[in-house]
């Protein structure tokens, strides 16, 4: 069972970066891409319809929603087309990570927070 879970998860992660790129594909109805492009942008936004705090609830909308809406975009979306997106990401998935931008926005982040405790207690005597 186990085992199901995990090819279900991995099919979902391929699907997910299919509908992506179906978002971004000339070839694909512009209704189609709106759709495409609004799940793409749920599964990736930290901002949930249920938050994610509240006990068992806010995680439905991850485990229901996303691969709902995933669901959908792929049966919309023409067959032949979906087979080619599927196909890219799929090789996409298996590419060798690069942890740099990664490590860019760590960075980026640290040194923002970094300013922001120097300036704190010289902001605090300009008043």
């Amino acid at each position: 069972m186990l085992e199901q879970l995990r090819a279900w998860a991995g099919a979902l992660k391929r699907d997910m970066l299919a509908v992506w790129l179906a978002a971004r594909d000339p070839r694909v109805p512009w209704h189609l891409k709106a759709l495409a492009l609004t799940v793409a942008a749920y599964a990736l936004s930290p901002i949930d319809l249920i938050p994610d705090f509240i006990p068992v609830l806010g995680y439905i909308d991850d485990l229901i929603i996303v691969p709902l809406g995933v669901l959908l975009v792929v049966r919309l979306v023409p067959p032949h087309l979906m087979d080619e997106f599927r196909a890219t990401a799929a090789l996409r998935v298996e590419l060798p990570r690069s942890y740099i931008a990664p490590a860019v926005i760590v960075s980026l982040w640290a040194a923002a927070i970094g300013f922001v405790l120097l300036w704190l207690p010289s902001a605090g005597r300009a008043v």
